[in-house]
């Protein structure tokens, strides 16, 4: 193995270590030396590769959480389908991946915001450019399906973008506590009903509700 891809192995492990300390024991409850015990390391080794604690931890949301994110809650719904379904079907997979391991990094980062919010504003902005993008992605996606004609034309996009973000955490934050499988179904089955009110209304439907159907 070449140097370049050496280094590359190390930081990576390091970097992995890292997260799953700050996740157990919180940023500021981790030493540099937390991180060197646990790879048994040498401070000479960390820094050479990182400049402080702060650089590493920019360097794992950077490396770790932003990869994550995008894989499990970006990127699958980036096609043109059916958008209500692409978001059901992303939403169910990164759920069930979190039935199975408790260490999911879409819980991680709200784990992190409520951390860092007030304390480290050049944190945050990494953490919250995350957020950004996922409800950039999200609102993109509602009105592509606007526009497709899979979901009514006066929904607001925006709106439902936030209350799909605010509702995953939510409910990660339920699934780490207790009956996970459990908690994931209700949640589905409520998100699909939800999902089925933003569905286009016939014609008929809406002159009904409106007071305006035909009468023989």
């Amino acid at each position: 193995m070449n140097k370049t891809l050496k280094r590359m192995a190390t930081m990576q492990r390091m970097q992995v270590t890292g997260l799953e300390l700050f996740y157990k024991k919180g940023y500021y409850n981790t030493s540099v030396d937390d991180i060197l015990k646990e790879l048994s390391l040498s401070k000479g080794a960390f820094y050479y590769h990182f400049d402080s604690k702060e650089d590493f931890f920019i360097q794992i949301v950077e490396n770790l959480l932003v990869r994550k994110m995008y894989s499990m809650l970006i990127e699958p719904i980036e096609g043109h389908e059916n958008t209500l379904d692409m978001i059901t079907n992303c939403f169910e997979e990164a759920l069930e991946t979190a039935v199975h391991n408790e260490f999911d990094f879409g819980f991680v980062l709200s784990n992190f915001i409520n951390e860092f919010n007030g304390k480290n504003e050049k944190i945050m902005k990494h953490l919250n450019d995350i957020l950004r993008i996922w409800e950039a992605n999200l609102v993109s996606a509602i009105q592509r399906g606007k526009f497709n004609g899979h979901i009514d034309r006066h929904v607001d996009s925006e709106g439902v973008a936030v209350y799909l973000m605010s509702a995953y955490i939510g409910v990660r934050t339920l699934m780490v506590e207790t009956a996970p499988s459990a908690r994931k179904y209700r949640f589905m089955s409520q998100l699909r009903q939800y999902f089925k009110s933003m569905e286009p209304k016939s014609e008929n439907a809406v002159n009904q509700s409106s007071g305006y159907g035909t009468y023989n």
